[in-house]
Protein backbone atom coordinates (compact mmCIF):
# COMPACT_ATOMS: atom_id res chain seq x y z
CA UNK A 1 0.00 0.00 0.00
CA UNK A 2 1.50 3.53 -1.33
CA UNK A 3 0.94 7.06 0.34
CA UNK A 4 -0.85 9.40 -2.61
CA UNK A 5 2.92 10.96 -2.69
CA UNK A 6 4.35 7.55 -2.86
CA UNK A 7 1.53 6.54 -5.93
CA UNK A 8 2.28 10.35 -7.51
CA UNK A 9 5.68 9.71 -7.93
CA UNK A 10 5.62 5.62 -8.41
CA UNK A 11 3.03 6.87 -11.55
CA UNK A 12 5.00 9.66 -12.72
CA UNK A 13 1.75 12.09 -11.93
CA UNK A 14 0.89 14.47 -9.40
CA UNK A 15 -0.95 14.01 -6.14
CA UNK A 16 -3.85 16.00 -7.33
CA UNK A 17 -4.13 13.30 -10.49
CA UNK A 18 -3.98 10.46 -7.52
CA UNK A 19 -6.42 12.48 -5.50
CA UNK A 20 -8.87 13.04 -8.50
CA UNK A 21 -8.96 9.45 -8.98
CA UNK A 22 -9.61 8.43 -5.87
CA UNK A 23 -12.89 10.54 -5.57
CA UNK A 24 -13.90 9.52 -8.49
CA UNK A 25 -14.15 5.96 -7.64
CA UNK A 26 -11.12 4.71 -9.65
CA UNK A 27 -9.01 3.24 -7.06
CA UNK A 28 -11.16 0.75 -5.46
CA UNK A 29 -9.15 -0.58 -2.72
CA UNK A 30 -8.02 2.63 -1.13
CA UNK A 31 -8.06 2.78 2.78
CA UNK A 32 -7.69 5.91 5.10
CA UNK A 33 -4.63 5.26 7.79
CA UNK A 34 -4.99 7.58 10.90
CA UNK A 35 -0.99 7.83 10.59
CA UNK A 36 -0.43 7.87 6.87
CA UNK A 37 -3.49 9.10 5.46
CA UNK A 38 -4.96 7.69 2.39
CA UNK A 39 -3.14 4.45 1.27
CA UNK A 40 -3.37 2.79 -2.44
CA UNK A 41 -3.10 -0.61 -3.42
CA UNK A 42 -0.41 -1.21 -6.14
CA UNK A 43 -2.94 -3.27 -7.67
CA UNK A 44 -5.47 -0.41 -8.28
CA UNK A 45 -2.64 1.72 -9.55
CA UNK A 46 -1.35 -0.57 -12.05
CA UNK A 47 -4.80 -1.15 -13.32
CA UNK A 48 -5.62 2.51 -13.34
CA UNK A 49 -2.81 3.39 -15.13
CA UNK A 50 -2.71 0.06 -18.23
CA UNK A 51 -6.62 1.55 -18.78
CA UNK A 52 -5.84 4.89 -19.07
CA UNK A 53 -2.33 4.14 -21.27
CA UNK A 54 -4.55 2.26 -23.96
CA UNK A 55 -6.65 5.66 -24.75
CA UNK A 56 -5.76 7.42 -27.57
CA UNK A 57 -3.82 10.70 -27.81
CA UNK A 58 -5.62 13.64 -27.64
CA UNK A 59 -5.47 15.64 -30.79
CA UNK A 60 -3.70 19.03 -30.98
CA UNK A 61 -4.90 21.80 -32.56
CA UNK A 62 -3.58 24.13 -35.09
CA UNK A 63 -2.38 26.23 -32.17
CA UNK A 64 -2.12 24.28 -29.66
CA UNK A 65 1.48 22.59 -28.29
CA UNK A 66 1.38 18.86 -29.50
CA UNK A 67 1.03 16.19 -26.42
CA UNK A 68 3.70 15.87 -24.14
CA UNK A 69 5.23 18.72 -25.42
CA UNK A 70 7.60 20.41 -22.41
CA UNK A 71 7.32 17.44 -20.05
CA UNK A 72 10.46 15.92 -18.96
CA UNK A 73 10.97 12.46 -17.34
CA UNK A 74 7.56 11.42 -17.56
CA UNK A 75 8.20 7.10 -17.58
CA UNK A 76 6.00 5.78 -20.84
CA UNK A 77 6.63 2.47 -19.95
CA UNK A 78 4.43 0.06 -18.06
CA UNK A 79 7.19 -2.73 -16.96
CA UNK A 80 9.47 0.78 -15.44
CA UNK A 81 6.22 1.72 -13.56
CA UNK A 82 5.79 -1.69 -12.13
CA UNK A 83 9.47 -1.96 -11.50
CA UNK A 84 9.19 1.24 -9.32
CA UNK A 85 6.43 0.41 -7.71
CA UNK A 86 7.88 -2.84 -6.80
CA UNK A 87 10.44 -1.52 -5.52
CA UNK A 88 8.49 0.80 -3.58
CA UNK A 89 6.07 -1.77 -2.45
CA UNK A 90 9.38 -3.97 -1.35
CA UNK A 91 10.37 -0.71 1.20
CA UNK A 92 7.33 -0.71 2.50
CA UNK A 93 7.52 -3.98 3.81
CA UNK A 94 11.23 -3.11 5.03
CA UNK A 95 9.85 -0.07 7.09
CA UNK A 96 6.95 -2.47 8.06
CA UNK A 97 9.27 -5.17 9.65
CA UNK A 98 11.35 -2.12 10.99
CA UNK A 99 8.51 -0.70 13.06
CA UNK A 100 7.42 -4.51 13.92
CA UNK A 101 10.64 -5.52 15.31
CA UNK A 102 11.27 -1.65 17.16
CA UNK A 103 7.72 -2.07 18.80
CA UNK A 104 8.71 -5.88 19.81
CA UNK A 105 11.48 -4.56 21.75
CA UNK A 106 9.54 -1.76 23.24
CA UNK A 107 7.26 -4.68 24.75
CA UNK A 108 9.90 -6.63 25.86
CA UNK A 109 11.63 -3.18 27.79
CA UNK A 110 8.15 -2.79 29.14
CA UNK A 111 7.61 -5.93 30.68
CA UNK A 112 11.49 -6.11 32.18
CA UNK A 113 10.53 -2.97 33.58
CA UNK A 114 7.36 -4.52 35.53
CA UNK A 115 9.31 -7.19 36.70
CA UNK A 116 9.96 -7.08 40.67
CA UNK A 117 13.09 -5.66 41.14
CA UNK A 118 13.32 -4.43 36.82
CA UNK A 119 14.79 -1.44 36.29
CA UNK A 120 16.84 -0.29 33.62
CA UNK A 121 20.71 -0.65 33.33
CA UNK A 122 20.50 -3.54 36.13
CA UNK A 123 22.05 -7.08 36.09
CA UNK A 124 20.94 -9.85 37.09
Amino acid sequence: MLTQREAADACGASRTTIRRRREAGELPGVVLDDERGWLIPVEDLLAGFRLSASAPPDQAGPEEAPAGAGQTDVPGDAAELRAELERLRHEHELALTQEQHVRALAEAEVRHLKEPGGTRGAHR
